[in-house]
């Protein structure tokens, strides 16, 4: 009996039929491609993307200088320099990433103890130059200025799972 079905299908090109039923089941269904640079799909609230410093709502910056997110870092791509302040506290006089080395993983935003470091939304940074991609301090926190309102929403909408 397999014999002989085989030899049908063979005859009667069941595996094309089959393909060009398909082919035209989907032919009139409605599209699901979308325009890219136009249209963007949704992202996770978990999306891994460009790294950014965030403030405090009065304007501080949350880092204080504890050097988790440089320890926990597999790829080493982490420099941070701190130093103390008159008020007994400390923050970074220096905080480098170096994003050629970054593997995205996301260690650095699960160890920070204050939510300073954190990678935000922004997939569509591209360079000319490998210079381009090594982010200080300054660039960092222009970053978490940009994209502050979206990664406030991402870090709610996570909150329960951490």
């Amino acid at each position: 009996m397999g014999l002989m079905s085989r030899t049908a299908r063979t005859i009667f090109l069941g595996e094309l039929v089959s393909g060009m039923a398909l082919t035209l089941r989907y032919m009139f269904r409605p599209k699901v491609t979308i325009n890219y640079p136009y249209e963007k799909g949704p992202l996770s609230p978990r999306f891994r993307g460009e790294h950014a410093l965030r403030r405090y709502p009065n304007g501080e910056e949350r880092c204080i200088s504890c050097k988790l997110c440089e320890a926990i870092c597999p790829a080493q791509a982490i420099t941070i320099e701190g130093e103390p302040r008159t008020d007994g506290s400390r923050r970074t006089s220096r905080y480098d990433i170096d994003m050629t080395k970054c593997i995205y993983c996301g260690f650095c935003q699960e160890a920070c103890p204050v939510d300073a470091i954190v990678e935000g939304p922004n997939f569509e940074y591209s360079t000319e130059t490998r210079e381009e991609l090594l982010y200080d301090k300054q660039k960092l926190l222009a970053n978490g200025e940009r994209w502050e309102t979206e990664i406030g929403e991402r870090l709610a909408a996570d909150a329960p799972y951490r």
